[in-house]
């Protein structure tokens, strides 16, 4: 058996649907025998993971699973070792930048508490 990254997308849809089109992306670790399996896998249990239910104001939200876009074989599950990239192209390079610092000060504010409360 191996392992493997899989990219599942589904679209959420909220009301009666008009609004932006919202898509989740989600990286799934999945354990295969082979690339095939994997796919399958995925793809099963993004069918399985669908899901129908009212938001806060009562509107319908379904969150429809399109397909699995990415499936990647995980050779080496060492330290470092790279999961997944992409490359994105955005407008504003300085306000990317700002929010990808603004999100890692976050996350290590957010495990400093949590580090501390466990201690």
């Amino acid at each position: 058996m191996k392992w493997y990254l899989a990219k599942l997308i589904y679209r959420i849809l909220c009301g009666d649907g008009n609004h932006t089109a919202q898509f989740d992306e989600q990286l799934r670790l999945i354990k295969a025998d082979d690339d095939l399996h994997a796919f399958q896998k995925a793809r099963l249990m993004g069918e399985r993971e669908q899901d129908n239910f009212l938001n806060n104001t009562y509107k319908p939200v379904h969150w429809k699973f399109i397909d699995v876009s990415e499936v990647h074989i995980l050779n080496d599950l060492a330290d470092g070792a790279e999961m997944y990239s992409r490359i994105k192209e955005e407008e504003y390079a300085d306000i990317y930048i700002m929010l990808v610092h603004l999100r890692a000060k976050h996350l290590m504010e957010s495990s400093m508490h949590k580090t501390i409360r466990l201690n």
